[in-house]
């Protein structure tokens, strides 16, 4: 449906509407009032205005990119589609980063046809980096190519990880996998956006992310991404297929991918 020349063309505009979205945020973060929260259910799910003002900017310009897609986002505001060419959101990915003033927050828009994802763009406003790929067109940030860690080892190896809403009862091999990790490697860190993570794996920052209970919004970009910059993503036993429904998610580069999957089979 899409040619290379034509993604790449899509890919740059998604980047520019992404930018504009985040000098929002920016804006918005200077004066942000707690008293704005809204809770999604659990006293640990957040949302507020900016993620909704956020998402109908965005539906509004993409809208205009590709008027035949439909939607996939986090905070339903347009009439949600599941199957066929759509664009996967999350406006805000970090939201209780955000609330909290604490900048570490991302715009995350994907274009997928059915399972393949064709374009990832993931901005993050604070740092003014915005991370995008296409399929088969490589992976990028600000412009310059990026590509995973050459690290080969566990033991060199930085992780991410982040903590699910609800464990659905398996906080303990979570956590013991946690303490495994933060035994035998460089560290584990927990930024609190899935998409970042993702595309610090994508440059080299983190040589893995693991996590597991998301949203297909708050990982499609930066598979596609991750990906493209040479690295490997799949469920926690190695399997790719339909992981952007985002049950189970490992990222790492493909020297370090097998290791993960041995260790997560061995504790999940």
């Amino acid at each position: 449906m899409f040619s290379s020349e034509k993604l790449n063309q899509l890919t740059l505009q998604i980047t520019k509407l992404a930018r504009e979205a985040g000098d929002f945020q920016l804006r918005e973060l200077q004066h942000f009032e707690r008293s704005n929260i809204e809770f999604k259910g659990r006293s640990n799910d957040l949302v507020s205005y900016v993620d909704k003002e956020t998402e109908k900017l965005l539906i509004e310009g993409l809208s205009k990119l590709v008027p035949e897609a439909g939607f996939e986002t986090e905070e339903g505001t347009i009439e949600q589609s599941t199957t066929g060419l759509r664009w996967v959101i999350d406006p805000l990915d970090g939201t209780t980063n955000f609330l909290h003033k604490i900048p570490l927050f991302s715009i995350s828009i994907a274009l997928v046809q059915d399972e393949t994802l064709l374009i990832g763009v993931v901005h993050e406003p604070s740092r003014n980096e915005c991370f995008y790929a296409w399929k088969d067109g490589g992976a990028y940030m600000n412009g310059e190519r990026i590509e995973v860690s050459a690290i080969q080892t566990l033991s060199e190896s930085l992780i991410a990880t982040g903590f699910p809403y609800t464990l659905r009862g398996k906080a303990e091999q979570y956590f013991s996998l946690i303490r495994h990790f933060v035994e035998t490697t460089q560290g584990v860190r927990r930024l609190g956006s899935a998409a970042i993570d993702l595309c610090y794996v994508a440059c080299g920052r983190f040589e893995s992310y693991f996590e597991f209970n998301l949203k297909p919004w708050d990982v499609a970009a930066g598979i596609l991404i991750v990906r493209e910059a040479g690295g490997s993503v799949s469920n926690y036993s190695g399997g790719s297929d339909r992981c952007q429904t985002a049950e189970e998610v490992c990222a790492a580069n493909k020297d370090v991918h097998p290791f993960m999957i041995e260790t997560l089979k061995k504790y999940w």
